[in-house]
């Protein structure tokens, strides 16, 4: 049974509810799941190439990774960050097995686990600037599978997931943080995976329960349902938060998102009590798989400076290892109180900061890598850049879009522009508080916030290029169009050529700018002049 079948139909003269993509566009790919999967296939090989290729250049030590790179490497040799000696930088990419460790552990300001995924490349590839940069790329690259199949799912149309993927592979901000030691591409990829598990649960969920609903489930407040997808959603918001704090924000908006969307589903199937049926059967369940899920997931990734002695704040260990967790609580939570300190204090001015609200129109990128060497491009002044910036053309249309997301929600109630929107601002809004203390922020943070641009723009792409025919055809002949009458409006077929010309120009439009700036996002040594030439607004150098 199909997911509309829960919305009843309207009574006459009421505000039709607007049907999903799914039902009004022809998929690229229909009932075909080896199709609609070789598709995205090829679109993340497509990314991964981009991302690997050249990974190990420049040989060099990248903004950031000065801290993240040899946290890694501590991590596999400690379980717990330690101090490195001065010139660490210089040692490491000379001879990547110096012993460039001072005494005694380092105040780090994040959790570890976006360290221990940069550790697992540096495990198996070495200390090397292609070591440390492998799992970032991995994540970036795998975030596009991610995004295509989500998209898919959320338009019914696997050429608009194909779209959705393209885009993200063509972002230059995402293309940057995929590749280098830096911990923003892990945050955006594990909320991403969570945000795609609670798109399929709420799916599932809402098939299950249109199915016991017809089986003959006539309680007041509707069945029970597992929604075995948010324990896995759980999971992964955890690894967020275990990555970078600000994960927590997407854990509250998205735990509110979905009891909202339980209650939608259990009143459109006819529930008797859907409110008291979502606050007894689905909200508590949800703080579980999502609050709950999340803080234990949160905490064993402490699991090397919990079972190992010697990392900063730890105190004695004590001897019976099953009892070390319980033991460590204490220390880790003062520990907590001392990064909470340093992240409210942090107001350092940095010539790279900006602010949220600069971040939608690209006004601060941040330049990660910049050299001037000579000879080295047959001009007489040579440059060689990885400058942190977003694809102009993609991020500048996704402002236009998320305003046209926000329409579609507030006058619609399309489902899909509410979750994206939230998506959008829970990552956004929730850095405001911190400027208004002039807390020192970058670009880069925006990072996670790449995803729901994109999925405002497909969705956009989806209603301009309008309802298919042949889709209009077949929801008219067996009645599933959420009880409205589907129709062939004349000249609908214009209407599909004219929004696909236009969907595909921007995204060539989107390609082309990628390529243009591709020189100046991967260090690729190039004449001043024609640096000069990207450097579109004083604010980029």
């Amino acid at each position: 049974m199909a997911t509309t079948d829960l919305v009843p139909a309207p009574a006459v003269g009421s505000r039709r509810r607007p049907p999903p993509l799914r039902e009004w566009l022809a998929p690229a790919i229909p009932g075909s799941p080896l199709l609609s999967w070789l598709g995205p296939l090829l679109v993340t090989l497509f990314a991964g190439y981009l991302r690997f290729d050249g990974l190990g250049t420049p040989k060099a030590v990248v903004f950031d990774e000065t801290y993240y790179a040899k946290d890694a490497l501590a991590l596999l040799r400690f379980g717990w960050e330690r101090n490195t000696v001065e010139n660490a930088d210089k040692m490491l990419i000379a001879d990547p097995d110096s012993d460039i460790w001072a005494e005694g552990a380092a105040f780090v300001a994040h959790p570890p686990f976006g360290k221990w995924m940069i550790a697992i490349g540096e495990w198996l590839f070495g200390a090397t600037p292609f070591g440390w940069r492998f799992v970032p790329a991995l994540a970036g690259t795998l975030s596009v599978l991610i995004l295509c199949r989500l998209a898919r799912r959320m338009t019914g149309s696997t050429l608009l997931g194909c779209a959705a993927g393209l885009l993200l592979a063509l972002d230059g901000l995402h293309f940057v943080t995929s590749r280098a030691a830096l911990l923003d591409v892990f945050v955006m990829f594990w909320i991403l995976a969570g945000f795609a598990c609670l798109v399929n649960d709420r799916d599932r969920s809402r098939r299950i329960l249109a199915e016991r609903i017809e089986a003959g489930d006539r309680s007041a407040h509707g069945p029970f349902l597992a929604h075995g997808w948010r324990w896995a959603a759980g999971v992964c918001l955890g690894l967020a938060c275990a990555t970078k704090w600000t994960g927590v924000f997407y854990i509250a908006a998205f735990g509110l998102m979905v009891v909202l969307w339980d209650y939608g589903a259990r009143r459109a199937a006819g529930v008797r009590s859907p409110f008291a049926g979502t606050m007894r059967l689905e909200a508590v369940p949800a703080f579980v798989q999502l609050v709950v899920v999340a803080l234990v997931t949160y905490v064993a990734t402490w699991w090397g400076w919990i079972f190992k002695p010697g990392g900063w704040g730890r105190g004695e260990v004590a001897g019976f290892v099953l009892w070390r967790p319980f033991e460590a609580l204490p220390d880790l939570w003062r520990y907590h109180a001392q990064i909470f300190g340093f992240h409210s204090g942090l107001d350092d001015e940095h010539p790279y900061q900006s602010w949220p609200w600069d971040w939608p129109i690209l006004r601060r990128p941040v330049a990660f890598f910049y050299t001037e060497p000579e000879g080295a491009c047959g001009a007489g002044r040579c440059s060689r850049e990885i400058l942190g910036i977003g694809t102009p053309a993609l991020w500048w249309g996704a402002l236009a879009a998320l305003v046209a997301v926000a329409f579609l929600w507030v006058m619609l109630r399309d489902w899909r522009a509410g979750a994206i929107l939230l998506g959008f601002l829970a990552g956004w809004l929730s850095w405001f508080p911190s400027a208004f203390n002039d807390r020192t922020m970058f670009l880069f943070y925006a990072t996670p916030l790449i995803p729901f641009m994109v999925l405002a723009i497909v969705l956009v792409l989806g209603y301009l290029i309008g309802p298919a025919p042949a889709a209009a055809r077949e929801a008219r002949a067996s009645g599933d169009s959420l009880g409205q009458v589907a129709v062939e409006p004349a000249g609908a077929g214009t209407r599909r050529l004219v929004g696909a010309a236009a969907a595909g120009a921007f995204v060539l439009v989107v390609l082309a700018n990628f390529a243009y700036f591709h020189p100046i996002l991967s260090a690729e040594t190039i004449p001043y002049v024609d640096w000069q030439d990207r450097m579109w607004f004083e604010s980029w150098v």
